[in-house]
């Protein structure tokens, strides 16, 4: 009954070859479907010890009492279902407010400088980081990160690293060394699989030095103001795979009107149409455009344009950026 949906009356067991014997005192049976919208969900059975119990008058009632109850049942699951979702959606809720706190509430005031940073998250939570670190007078730190995976999961993994940036920065270790002991305090918290890309940088702006080290991350551009383009790469692996990995620092003399965009991955792989890539050349060449501008012209010139040439179905990752511009 269960395979075909339709009720059965059996009025003596005993000569149906697919009754089953389970109770010895079963004479007859009636069996009928609980369907909702034609799909059968449960079965009721009952039985008699009485041969030729039941009529077609018992199957109609039966027939009618299953049809509420499937209607009760369905109406029980969309409540546990409501429930839960609602559960699920004050817990992201209450994990995004606790993640906005991790993120700069308003650009730094850095003196010669021009700079300004964004998070956009493609869900509720996402995996993406940056911040602005207030060292000592003329020093900022400046961080960006991309930890593996979604969620919650990613967000967890992502206030892990923050957490052990921040502390290592306060111990004032050199660049090299905080990556270093930021990567083996995640080695020894995060599972197999999990890691953290990140870029982690010292401005200072008095004698117009940026050190940097990149752990594994997309490599930031540096757009000179004669034109040269380059990149920061130097630095090492990215985080939270190897306890033993050696990161080395960079310090980078920056001109008046020399640009730096640090980004996550979130920026650059995203498709059209055709399924392609936006990559590093396009975004180069918006950089290239907007450069006269301010560093939050240069920032929404490079979101307009991620946007404009993604496909209508791409699925957008985190968007995370910083544009750096010295102005004098």
């Amino acid at each position: 009954m269960a395979k075909t949906g339709e009720p059965v009356i059996v009025s003596d067991v005993s000569k149906d070859k697919h009754y089953i014997d389970l109770h010895c005192g079963t004479k007859s049976e009636m069996v009928v479907p609980i369907k909702l919208d034609s799909r059968v969900i449960g079965v009721f059975n009952i039985e008699s010890d009485e041969l030729n119990a039941y009529d077609d008058d018992d199957l109609s009632l039966m027939t009618a009492f299953a049809a509420q109850a499937g209607i009760s049942i369905e109406r029980a699951r969309m409540h546990d279902e409501l429930i839960s979702g609602q559960k699920l959606q004050e817990q992201l809720r209450i994990a995004r407010e606790i993640q906005q706190t991790f993120l700069p509430k308003q650009d730094p005031d850095i003196e010669g400088y021009d700079i300004t940073g964004e998070n956009i998250s493609s869900g509720e939570v996402g995996g993406d980081y940056y911040d602005f670190i207030n060292i000592v007078k003329h020093q900022v730190g400046i961080a960006i990160a991309d930890v593996s995976g979604k969620g919650i999961p990613a967000s967890l993994l992502m206030a892990s690293f923050r957490a052990s940036l921040i502390a290592e920065i306060r111990n004032n270790y050199s660049i090299r060394t905080i990556c270093e002991k930021v990567n083996a305090l995640l080695c020894e918290s995060v599972k197999p699989g999990n890691f953290v890309t990140a870029v982690y940088g010292v401005l200072d702006a008095k004698n117009h030095v940026l050190t940097f080290a990149n752990a594994g991350h997309n490599r930031p551009i540096l757009l000179r103001a004669d034109g040269e383009i380059g990149q920061l790469k130097e630095g090492g692996p990215l985080m939270g795979v190897s306890p033993d990995a050696v990161y080395e620092e960079r310090p980078l003399y920056l001109g008046v009107g020399d640009v730096v965009v640090l980004y996550t991955d979130g920026v650059v792989e995203v498709f059209d149409e055709e399924g392609n890539e936006y990559g590093l050349n396009r975004l180069v060449e918006v950089l290239n455009k907007s450069r006269d501008g301010s560093s939050t012209d240069v920032r929404r010139a490079i979101y307009d344009d991620v946007h404009e040439f993604a496909a209508g179905s791409h699925v957008f990752d985190d968007f995370t950026m910083i544009v750096l511009k010295r102005v004098k």
